[in-house]
């Protein structure tokens, strides 16, 4: 059996904090609590659950404030949480057993990390995160924004889910403000940091700057081959706002001659040639995505897998094959009945 210090940074959560700390009690042997300036009653809720907690003067970054955390941590595994977290009693279970039961030579746990859902709380954004790291080998977070862990040693996915459930609206820009004052600071991006500020100026409505960063991000040395998959698909999406849609298209099957073809890649060139008027390769691209591997690194759109190509070919091949638009539709039912497109299918149909 191991031990797990819980490794926290927070500020003004108030309203989040005691939920995700009354769950990890249940799992944490130690709870450890570092505050980058509250203003409410954050530390106040700490203290029913734990005495170590700690101020850390806040200066822009993330990895700073997360490794300081994890220098006061005395178990064996350190784990980390944001506030805003939720753990299903289902998935607490899984890690008591996993403390009881799993090899303690394994260096680095990776946890499923949902942070994106649809009207029904079904999640749509998945991706496997480094949760659970085995202390005495010292790993450290890296970036001031979007930090991480690089991990090593013996690393275990996981069937274990953690929920990202933001209760506050965050500054859209704030992450982006970062990176900002960081140019000007005259620091220079690595690759990762390169995408990252890409995904910001994205996310923020800046597509022509986007695409400028995204070409100098491809172009640079030691890309995390997730993330080069990732910034393929961004720079197809911004083409595709500009109307490019040949230029889009070229990017997303340049993709496929370094990567393995995967559902998201196969819907959006799908998308792209329905909007070409195209309809043969439209179907080919979303039948495809139904038989792609699932994709297991990087950012997982759970969607394209499955409710998106149903729903698009029910679409498609209604006035051509009307018995496989219905049987598209019943697979869409099946995944999910409540969704508006599903419903609308259902009376299309009736009627």
């Amino acid at each position: 059996m191991f031990t797990i210090s819980l490794c926290m940074i927070v500020k003004n959560e108030e309203k989040t904090l005691g939920r995700i700390l009354k769950i990890a009690q249940n799992f944490a042997d130690e709870i450890i609590i570092v505050d980058t300036g509250s203003t409410d009653k954050t530390k106040e809720i700490a203290k029913n659950y734990t005495d170590k907690i700690f101020d850390f003067t806040w200066c822009d970054d993330f990895s700073k404030a997360r490794n300081f955390s994890f220098s006061k941590a005395t178990c064996d595994y350190q784990m980390w949480l944001d506030a805003d977290d939720v753990i299903t009693d289902e998935n607490v279970s899984k890690i008591i057993a996993l403390k009881t039961n799993f090899d303690t030579s394994v260096d680095v746990f990776e946890f499923k990390y949902s942070t994106g859902f649809d009207q029904n709380n079904h999640p749509v954004l998945t991706y496997f995160r480094e949760r659970l790291l085995k202390r005495n080998d010292h790993f450290f977070w890296q970036g001031f924004v979007h930090e991480a862990i690089a991990p090593f040693g013996k690393i275990e996915y996981l069937d274990i889910e953690i929920e990202h459930r933001k209760e506050k609206i965050d500054d859209d820009k704030r992450n982006l403000n970062l990176y900002r004052k960081a140019i000007r600071r005259g620091v220079k991006f690595n690759a990762r940091e390169r995408y990252y500020y890409s995904r910001e100026l994205f996310y923020n409505g800046y597509v022509t700057s986007t695409i400028k960063n995204l070409k100098k991000f491809l172009k640079m040395p030691n890309i995390y081959p997730p993330d080069r998959r990732g910034a393929h698909i961004m720079l197809a999406d911004c083409f595709l706002m500009k109307n490019k849609l040949e230029k889009a298209v070229e990017i997303l099957l340049k993709c496929l001659k370094n990567h393995t073809p995967d559902a998201e890649i196969c819907c959006k060139l799908g998308h792209l040639f329905d909007l070409k008027n195209e309809n043969e390769s439209a179907i080919f691209w979303y039948k495809s995505a139904l038989v792609c591997p699932p994709q297991k690194n990087g950012f997982v759109m759970r969607d394209y897998s499955d409710i998106t190509p149903f729903l698009e070919l029910t679409k498609l091949l209604y006035h051509t094959d009307y018995k496989q638009s219905k049987l598209f539709h019943e697979k869409a039912k099946n995944v999910r009945p409540n969704h508006p497109s599903v419903i609308f299918n259902e009376q299309f149909f009736r009627d």
